[in-house]
């Protein structure tokens, strides 16, 4: 691979971090899966790329999101957000903030309209985003970092590519059924190694993959067993709240799309200085490694744990059920100096040729009802 070559730091920092995963292997017997191995490349201590020093986001970081495109992404979530507090309460809580840019966004579009956010909880894993976060969100008192779920909320809960970055099993199918990969260390490198699936991952998999035994030997894919972990405790605090509804946007497809057979070698992706590659083993703990979201998987474990999943739609429908276009137009389109930069970021988010169908949004709550303009989009049929 033709890649940017990492600093003298940065190359001290991943061997420290491939130094520790090797340990972890020899003390689990030459081999561990590889959610075990996702999970200490992207979060050991100090090391891991959400937990270490480097940027992760926009120019210079890895990749871009949403919210860095443009604040209409934010400006438009805050109008659903004002239509949810209305029924619940003024309380908004976001999983993984990034640099605050999506926080920012909504309370400054808030404030603008007169609603008030008694509080704005954040739970933040990464120590160099937390940093940036509070350095964006100075002007804004209410808001608060958590290190953990709270017992029960009501409000408002957005997700922005939260799913994504959790660790997945590796499974892949060979001639005698399927079979785990996991990690292990040959030649002074990290490799896969094919072990006997055990009874959890062989029930996930009759789970959550239609027509498992139909799938072409060889074929590899993920288990989301931490993700739906997540949406197990995500449920439960929403239905020990009163009134309140999550937005988990990221991307991803249903179950009967996820397990194409074209789609035989997994979507697992690396991302390093915005280059997208497929080496999970590249420089630990210096790149992005994420899975596209099973959707059908997420919204069946929020229903196993008792929630109501409200709608699924793709970012597209989203936005432009929350007048996405009609903010837009608060710049003058005879001002091409300021609207045609919004007008093609608009186009970004919305287009299904970028990230309007790929992305999608799984809205779960309790109490509330969604706007009529997002019903219209809801593709819950679909999951």
């Amino acid at each position: 691979m033709s890649l940017p070559v990492p600093s003298r730091d940065a190359l001290a920092a991943s061997h420290a971090l491939q130094n520790l995963i090797a340990a972890d292997i020899e003390r689990h017997h030459g081999a561990i899966s590889f959610a075990r191995y996702m999970e200490l490349a992207l979060y050991a201590p100090g090391l891991g790329y959400y937990s270490g020093g480097s940027a992760k986001l926009g120019k210079d970081g890895d990749f871009t999101t949403a919210p860095e495109l443009s604040p209409l992404f934010g400006a438009a979530l805050a109008q659903v957000a004002a239509a949810i507090i209305a029924q619940s309460a003024p309380n908004l809580l976001e999983f993984g903030a990034g640099t605050g840019k999506l926080a920012f966004d909504i309370l400054t579009e808030l404030a603008a309209a007169g609603v008030h956010v008694e509080r704005y909880s954040i739970v933040e894993l990464s120590g160099e985003l937390r940093g940036r976060q509070q350095e964006k969100l100075r002007d804004f008192p209410q808001v608060e970092w958590l290190d953990a779920f709270p017992e029960a909320f009501d409000g408002v809960v957005f997700g922005n590519e939260v799913l994504d970055a959790m660790p997945v099993h590796l499974v892949i199918r060979n001639p005698a059924g399927w079979q785990e990969l996991q990690v292990t260390v040959a030649d002074g490198r990290f490799q896969y190694l094919e072990v006997a699936a055990g009874a959890e991952l062989l029930a996930q998999i009759a789970r959550q993959i239609p027509g498992h035994e139909l799938l072409p030997v060889g074929y590899v894919t993920e288990l989301h067993g931490v993700a739906c972990g997540f949406m197990a405790t995500l449920s439960r605090m929403l239905l020990n709240g009163r009134a309140n509804a999550a937005f988990l946007f990221d991307y991803g497809f249903p179950a009967h799309e996820y397990y194409f057979d074209q789609r035989a070698t997994g979507t697992l992706m690396c991302h390093y200085r915005h280059h997208a590659h497929p080496d999970p083993f590249y420089y630990p703990g210096l790149q992005d490694i994420t899975a596209h979201v099973d959707f059908t998987a997420m919204a069946l474990a929020a229903q196993d744990a008792g929630a109501e999943v409200l709608g699924y739609l793709n970012q597209s429908g989203f936005l432009l059920g929350a007048g996405i276009g009609e903010l837009l137009l608060r710049t003058d389109p005879a001002d091409a100096m300021a609207y045609l930069p919004q007008a093609r970021a608009m186009q970004k988010l919305v287009s299904p040729a970028e990230m309007g169908e790929l992305f999608k949004v799984l809205a779960l709550g309790k109490g509330v009802e969604l706007p009529p303009a997002l019903l219209m989009q809801d593709r819950s049929h679909r999951l």
